[in-house]
C-alpha cells in the first residue's frame, strides 16, 4: 500500500507540474499548482515528515497558492498581449531548454549505483522521532542567526513591495476623520427659506 500511495503521489506531482507550465488558463495553472503541493505533501506524510506535511498544507496551498488564484482572477491582465510578446522569445526560451535537457542527459548518463544501495534499500527505514522538535532543535539551535536574517529580509521585501505598490489616487473620495471631528456646525449647515414653487 506504501508503495502504491508512494508512486501514486509522484505521478500526480509530476503531471500537475507538467499542467503547470502548459495549461492556456492562469486559473487552472493555479489549481493544478494546488494539486501539485497536495501531492509533494502526501509524499512527505510517507517520508514521516509530517509537519513539513501540514505546512506544505497550511502555508502554501492554504496561503500563497490561494493568494495567486485571487490575483490571477482580480487582475485584469490582457493574456493574448502576454501570449503575442512570448513569442518575441521563443528562440531564446528553446536554447535554454536544449541546454537544460543536454545538462540532465549528462547527469543521468554519469549516474551509478553504489555497490551498497542494494543492502541500504533492503533495510527498512528506522521510524523517526517527532519531526518537529528535530526541526525547531535546528532551526532555533544551529542556524538560528540565518533564520532570524531570512525573517529579516522577507520584511524588508513585504515592506519594499508595499511601498512600490502603494498609489494614492487623487480621484477616490477619502474619509477625513480629524476633519470630520473639527468641523463647526454653524458652518456645515445653511437654512435656506424656500418660497412655494421656487428653487434652490
Amino acid at each position: 500500500m506504501i508503495t502504491f500511495a508512494f508512486y501514486l503521489f509522484a505521478i500526480t506531482v509530476c503531471i500537475a507540474g507538467f499542467m503547470v507550465v502548459l495549461a492556456r488558463n492562469p486559473v487552472h495553472s493555479v489549481l493544478w499548482l494546488i494539486l501539485s503541493f497536495l501531492s509533494a505533501a502526501g509524499l512527505f506524510v510517507l517520508l514521516g515528515a509530517e509537519f513539513v506535511a501540514m505546512l506544505l498544507v497550511i502555508v502554501y496551498v492554504g496561503a500563497v497558492a490561494v493568494l495567486f488564484l485571487f490575483v490571477v482572477m482580480m487582475l485584469d491582465v490582457d493574456f493574448k498581449q502576454l501570449k503575442g510578446e512570448f513569442a518575441q522569445y521563443l528562440p531564446l526560451a528553446a536554447l535554454i531548454a536544449i541546454v537544460l535537457l543536454a545538462q540532465l542527459a549528462i547527469a543521468f548518463g554519469a549516474w551509478e549505483a553504489s555497490d551498497q544501495s542494494a543492502t541500504l534499500r533492503s533495510v527498512p527505514m528506522p521510524v523517526p522521532a517527532l519531526n518537529t522538535n528535530a526541526i525547531g532543535l535546528v532551526l532555533y539551535d544551529r542556524y538560528l542567526l540565518p533564520f532570524q536574517v531570512a525573517g529579516l529580509i522577507l520584511l524588508v521585501a513585504m515592506i519594499g513591495a508595499i511601498t512600490l505598490t502603494m498609489r494614492h489616487r487623487t480621484d477616490v473620495k477619502r474619509q477625513d476623520v480629524i476633519a470630520q471631528m473639527h468641523r463647526d456646525p454653524a458652518k456645515a449647515m445653511q437654512l435656506r427659506d424656500v418660497k412655494p414653487g421656487q428653487g434652490l
